[in-house]
C-alpha cells in the first residue's frame, strides 16, 4: 500500500515533470511559472529524561523556504528541530538554533556529537574508533530539558538546495549564506509562532563566522533580538587562525599558547611544569611581551634579544633551538604539526592535536591529511544517517550531502562587495559584524567555547579576537576544555561543555 507521504512525493514529481515538459514547448516571449512542491516533512513524537527531568518532545526533520521579496521559493533549507510538546499554557520556551562550520559542512557532528538526544560513542583519548557498526547512546546530560534545538544545514549540505530559479552559488559566500540563515530563522519563528521566545544562536568553527554576521543581520536588519551567542571553536578574524601565511606575524603569536598545550600533552616540555595552567598562562605572556615585540623589530633585532627569545620559543614548543633558529622565530602552526614528533615519524592533527598519523612522507614539512577528521568523520556521518532513519523515519530519496556538493568551497565568495566594484583582499572578519549586534543589544551575552589542543582555531587567537574589535569584555565569557576543535569527543570535555552552554542559557532566559 502506497503511504500518503509517498502519493504526495510522487504526485510533486509528476508536476514538476509537467512543467518541465512545459517549459520545453514553450516559443516566442512566454514564460512558465516552475511549481514548488509543499515541504517535505518528517514528524515523530518521543519521550525522554535530560537533566532529571522528563521531556516529551516532537522532532520535526523538513524543509523551511526562504523566499525572496515577490514571495518566490529561492531555497529549501533543511532541519531537524526538537520542540518539547507538552508545554504549560503561557510556558516561554526558549529555541537555540545551531549548525556546523566548512563552509560546507552539516550540523551532524554537533547533532550526533554532543547536543542530540543520542550522540556516537568515540574513544576519549583520541583513538581511532575502528570500523562499522558504531554505536549510538543516549545523552540525558544535553540541554533539552531547558532549550528547544534546530540544528541546521546550509544550502548545500544536507539535504538543503536552492530550488525554484535559484542556483546554489548564489548562496555560496560570506554575507549570502548569512542573509540566508538570517532568513530561515525569520521563517521558522513565524511559520511556528515562536516569536516572543528567548533566542540562541550556536556555531562551530566557520559556524562562528556565519554566526557573527547573523547576529547582525537578525539585531540591526530585521529587529530579531537573541539572548545569547555560543561559539565553539571560534573564528570570527582569520588572520589569527591563518598560519600558512608567513608574513602574518599575528599568527605567530595567538598559536604559541596552543603549541605550548600541545607539546605538554605529548611530553615534549623540560622540565615538566608542575601546573598545566600556570604554563599556560606563562605562554601567553611570553608570546605577547617577548616574542611579538622581537618580531616586530625583525632585523632590527639585536643578537642576543634573538638568542633569547629562541631558546624560550624552543622550550614552549617543545622544538629544536635548531629549527627554532631556521625558522626565525616563526613557527608556522600548520609545520609544527609535522615537526613536534617527526623522530616518532608521526603528524599531529589541526583540528585535534591529540591525534596523530603515520603518514607516508616522513620528509614533508606538512602533514598530509588530517589524523582527527580521518578518525571521526566515517563514524558520526555514519550513525546520524542510521538514527535519522530509524528514529526520525526519515525515507527520502535525496542524497544527504556530507560534505557539501562538490564545488562549494571551490566556488565559496568572500567578497564583500559587488563584482567590478573595487575591492583590496583582507582576512575575512565578521568580528565587526558581532560588535554592532552586542551595541545594538546591550543585554545580549556571548560564551566562548575552545580546546586546549585545537590547532586550527588558537584559543588565544579567541581571546585576543574578542578583546578588540570594540566588545566589551563583560558581553563575552570564555572557557577552555581539555579537547580540540570538536572538544566534545573528549569525555570530560563533553559534559563540561553542556553543563556551560545549559547555565548560560538559564542566566538568560532559560526555562
Amino acid at each position: 500500500m502506497v503511504s500518503p507521504q509517498n502519493i504526495v512525493r510522487i504526485l510533486a514529481v509528476w508536476l514538476m515533470i509537467n512543467n518541465v515538459v512545459a517549459q520545453g514547448a514553450e516559443t516566442g516571449n512566454s514564460s512558465s511559472t516552475l511549481i514548488i512542491p509543499e515541504p517535505t516533512r518528517f514528524v515523530t513524537e518521543h519521550r525522554a529524561r535530560f537533566n532529571g527531568t522528563i521531556v516529551n518532545y516532537t522532532v520535526t526533520a523538513g524543509e523551511t523556504y526562504i523566499r525572496d521579496a515577490d514571495g518566490k521559493a529561492r531555497a529549501s533549507i533543511f532541519s531537524f528541530a526538537y520542540e518539547k510538546s507538552d508545554r504549560r499554557e503561557n510556558e516561554v520556551r526558549p529555541v537555540t538554533f545551531l549548525w556546523g562550520g566548512g563552509p560546507g559542512s552539516t550540523s551532524v557532528n554537533l547533532h550526533m556529537g554532543t547536543f542530540g538526544p543520542q550522540r556516537v560513542s568515540v574513544p576519549s583519548d583520541a583513538k581511532y574508533p575502528g570500523p562499522p557498526p558504531y554505536t549510538t547512546v543516549p545523552t540525558p546530560e544535553t540541554i533539552l530539558d531547558v532549550t528547544d534545538l534546530v540544528f541546521v544545514d546550509t544550502v548545500g549540505t544536507g539535504f538543503s538546495r536552492a530550488i525554484g530559479d535559484a542556483e546554489e552559488k548564489e548562496f555560496w559566500g560570506l554575507y549570502e549564506d548569512a542573509q540566508s540563515v538570517a532568513d530561515f530563522i525569520h521563517t521558522w519563528i513565524t511559520e511556528n509562532s515562536r516569536w516572543n521566545s528567548p533566542r540562541f544562536i550556536l556555531g562551530i568553527s566557520y559556524g562562528t563566522t556565519r554566526a557573527g554576521a547573523v547576529a547582525k543581520i537578525l539585531e540591526n536588519d530585521m529587529q530579531v533580538s537573541l539572548n545569547g551567542i555560543i561559539l565553539l571553536s571560534q573564528a570570527l578574524d582569520f588572520q589569527g587562525s591563518s598560519p600558512y601565511v608567513r608574513d602574518n606575524l599575528i599568527s605567530y603569536i595567538t598559536y604559541v599558547p596552543t603549541m605550548a598545550a600541545t607539546a605538554w600533552y605529548h611530553g615534549k616540555i623540560h622540565p615538566h611544569p608542575e601546573d598545566f595552567e600556570t604554563f599556560i598562562s606563562d605562554s601567553r605572556r611570553f608570546a605577547t611581551d617577548e616574542l611579538l615585540p622581537a618580531l616586530f623589530k625583525g632585523n632590527a633585532v639585536e643578537a642576543a634579544e634573538k638568542d633569547r627569545i629562541r631558546d624560550r620559543l624552543s622550550y614552549f614548543t617543545g622544538l629544536s633551538p635548531e629549527y627554532v633558529e631556521r625558522a626565525n622565530l616563526r613557527i608556522q602552526g600548520t609545520r609544527f604539526a609535522k615537526e613536534l614528533l617527526r623522530e616518532e615519524g608521526l603528524a599531529l592533527s589541526r583540528l585535534d592535536a591529540r591525534y596523530t598519523t603515520d603518514e607516508l612522507d616522513d620528509l614533508a614539512a606538512e602533514a598530509a591529511g588530517d589524523a582527527a577528521s580521518h578518525a571521526l568523520g566515517a563514524a558520526f556521518k555514519a550513525t546520524l544517517l542510521a538514527y535519522i532513519s530509524n528514529d526520525l523515519n526519515v525515507d527520502w530519496e535525496r542524497p544527504y550531502l556530507h560534505p557539501g556538493a562538490r564545488g562549494l568551497t571551490g566556488h565559496w565568495r568572500y567578497r564583500t562587495v559587488p563584482d567590478g566594484q573595487r575591492y583590496e583582499p583582507r582576512y575575512v572578519n565578521t568580528a565587526h559584524d558581532l560588535a554592532a549586534a552586542l551595541r545594538s543589544n546591550p543585554a545580549l551575552r556571548v560564551l566562548v567555547a575552545s580546546g586546549y589542543y585545537d590547532l586550527a582555531t588558537p584559543f588565544f587567537d579567541a581571546e585576543f579576537t574578542l578583546d578588540r574589535h570594540d566588545i566589551k569584555r563583560d558581553q563575552v565569557k570564555h572557557t577552555y576544555y581539555p579537547g580540540g576543535h570538536s572538544m566534545y569527543v573528549n569525555e570530560p570535555s563533553r559534559t563540561q561543555l553542556l553543563e556551560a552552554t545549559r547555565n548560560f542559557i538559564l542566566s538568560l532566559g532559560g526555562s
